[in-house]
This record gives structure tokens, sequence and C-alpha cells, in this order.
């Protein structure tokens, strides 16, 4: 299992809440139709800084995605498919500032189990 992990910088002509709002019901939905995400998605999530006074300093992001792929392969079939070069990738360009957006992959190491 890979997963693909970004720190998103919005782009600088659009408000936070209107990258907010188009990242969460625009471009979610839009990565979830690539037909090669139902063989290769395992997970998909968006994270959005909360209101608050937190004990720890806080990154200047505007959200996080968090992408989880059945293998390297996987994560090269939805990257490099139809969908998402013609148009997932082209939404990106609008909401998204590419050039201060953070990318890290790697395998990750379960150290407290989710309970349930």
């Amino acid at each position: 299992m890979i997963k693909m992990t970004m720190l998103l910088k919005r782009n600088p002509d659009i408000a936070h809440a209107a990258f907010v709002r188009h990242h969460r019901e625009m471009h979610g939905p839009l990565f979830r139709s690539i037909p090669e995400a139902r063989t290769h998605v395992l997970r998909y999530i968006q994270t959005h800084p909360a209101d608050g006074d937190f004990p720890v300093p806080l990154a200047d992001f505007d959200g996080t995605a968090e992408i989880w792929f059945d293998s390297p392969e996987g994560m090269r079939a939805v990257l490099g498919s139809e969908t998402y070069e013609q148009e997932v990738f082209p939404d990106e360009k609008t909401f998204l500032d590419h050039e201060n957006t953070l990318i890290f992959v790697g395998e990750q190491t379960e150290i407290i189990k989710e309970k349930g």
C-alpha cells in the first residue's frame, strides 16, 4: 500500500472558503469519477483547518489530501489515466497553487489502531 499526502496551498486568486468549497464539492467527486480509482484507491480523505486554540504550532496550508493506493502501479494507473489528465488535473489548476503544494509519498506504519 502506498499513501500520498499533499499539503495544499490554494490559488491566491480565490478566498479560503471558496477553496474549501471547491475542494469538497467539486474536486473530490471529480477525483472519485476516475474509473481507475474504483480499482486502485483504497481511501481518500480531505482535511481543512479547524478553528480553535491548539497547543501546537500550525502550518500555513489551506488543507490536505490523503490518498491510499493499492500499489505504486495502481497510483500510476490513476494519475496517468485519461480522466485524471483531461479533467481532474486541469481542475486542480483552477483552485490549487501547485508550486507551493507539497507532496509526500510513502508507506505508512500504524502506531495506534483505530478503535471500533
